[in-house]
């Protein structure tokens, strides 16, 4: 059923731009994912506590920091020339300034107890894991936080990407919580619930990330180019 409904060749404008809607409304939503898991108040993701922390100490918006760390990263990739695609800087936007909105919209008060924090929590895993499905799906490149990963990765030869993703969260979450960033079991859950979440639901939906080809940032400047030539 949702593997109909997504646009996967990108070899026209249009196709691109139905993909980038397409990503553009995943990411939105995985930002209400997002939303749900900070407020279960249990202790944030890794990375949202390095936001929340940022968020904190310079007195700025969830969204901003998100953005500033997303972009920050995004520099990062394109230093270790690693493949960019465009809707990778539409996720290092959306998602947090999602988030921001659904701050001020105040759609779900936070929860004032383990027994009502977790399963908010899983909620928002789990629409996360959906939304990056789809996001994925369109192919035009893979999140700044995924693809440094993959960097790392690849330069860290014999260590186990597992290993490097578990430095990388881990660093992550030391400096938030050096900045007053909410760590908690929530954010054990989010380390350790994340990826076999996501495996379930790519499964529920026959979806295998690995045969997924995202076009290249400059694939897609060329066909718009060509375009309006």
């Amino acid at each position: 059923m949702f593997r109909n409904f997504v646009v996967k060749e990108n070899r026209t404008t249009r196709a691109i731009v139905a993909n980038m809607f397409l990503a553009a409304i995943s990411l939105f939503v995985n930002g209400f994912g997002v939303y749900l898991t900070i407020q279960a108040n249990i202790g944030a993701g890794p990375w949202d506590v390095l936001n929340l922390g940022l968020s904190n100490t310079l007195g700025i918006l969830y969204g901003t920091a998100s953005v500033a760390v997303s972009y920050a990263i995004l520099g990062i990739d394109i230093a270790l020339k690693e493949p960019i695609g465009i809707a990778m800087f539409i996720d290092a936007f959306v998602v947090g300034k999602a988030v921001d909105l659904f701050n001020k919209l105040n759609v779900v008060h936070k929860c004032d107890s383990l027994w009502t924090g977790i399963p908010v929590m899983i909620i928002g895993l789990v629409i996360m894991a959906y939304t990056q499905y789809t996001y994925m799906s369109a192919s035009l490149g893979c999140g700044p936080r995924d693809t440094l990963l993959v960097a790392l990765a690849k330069r860290a030869k014999k260590i186990p990407i597992g290993i490097v993703s578990i430095t990388l969260l881990s660093l992550a979450t030391f400096i938030g919580w050096l900045l007053g960033g909410p760590v908690g079991i929530g954010t054990l859950i989010c380390a350790f619930a994340t990826g076999p979440i996501m495996q379930i639901a790519f499964a529920s939906v026959k979806f295998n990330a690995t045969n997924v080809h995202h076009q290249h940032l400059a694939t897609t400047i060329k066909i718009f180019m060509n375009k309006t030539a």
